[in-house]
């Protein structure tokens, strides 16, 4: 009897539940993105990533828990780029403003920008944003408590807004100008 060599015989199928969990998300956030978050039917997400509706079941128990894992991955994205920057930082007074303002003005960060807006159009999703920032507050209240910072965290988030409303280039300066401004701004005490 002749045996298949080793190298030729079929691998068994290793299961990836990240990566299955990643394309579920992907294909929620472009039907979100696409179509509200009413687009988002498991039915739909089930079809655009490629999988029967057990298989989602299996990750997300219902269409709310899909749409929660969808703002925690954006919020654990900005998480990692404000942890990222304020390592870097050797500054502490404003460390946290810092990163926000970094993290809120970067291309890769802005992208995200509609779906961000479509998933905080739902109350319990705010609500969801609200715990967030207020946990992140209280972390960096010894270094960015001032109001001024505050103040310039807030003028980040509205060039944030101006991308996603699609402001056009020549009725605003250019997103690294803002965040060099902002970031100089950081380290200045704020003036009368």
């Amino acid at each position: 009897m002749e045996q298949t060599p080793p190298e030729t015989r079929s691998a068994p199928r290793r299961r990836q539940p990240e990566i299955l969990r990643r394309r579920l998300l992907d294909a929620a956030a472009a039907l979100a993105v696409g179509g509200g978050v009413q687009a988002v039917t498991i039915e739909a997400v089930a079809r655009a990533a490629g999988v029967t509706k057990g298989g989602l079941f299996h990750h997300f128990p219902d269409k709310e828990a899909l749409i929660d894992a969808l703002l925690r991955d954006l919020l654990d994205l900005f998480d990692a780029e404000i942890d990222r920057a304020m390592a870097k930082d050797p500054e502490q007074r404003g460390c946290f403003t810092r990163a926000w303002i970094r993290a809120t003005l970067d291309p890769a960060i802005a992208a995200s920008a509609p779906l961000n807006a479509v998933l905080l159009m739902n109350t319990r999703m705010r609500e969801v944003w609200s715990d967030w920032l207020r946990a992140r507050l209280l972390r960096h209240a010894a270094t960015d408590s001032d109001p001024w910072f505050s103040v310039l965290r807030h003028a980040a988030d509205g060039f944030w807004l101006a991308d996603l409303w699609q402001v056009q280039p020549d009725l605003r300066a250019p997103s690294a100008t803002i965040r060099d401004q902002l970031l100089a701004l950081t380290l200045k005490e704020p003036g009368p």
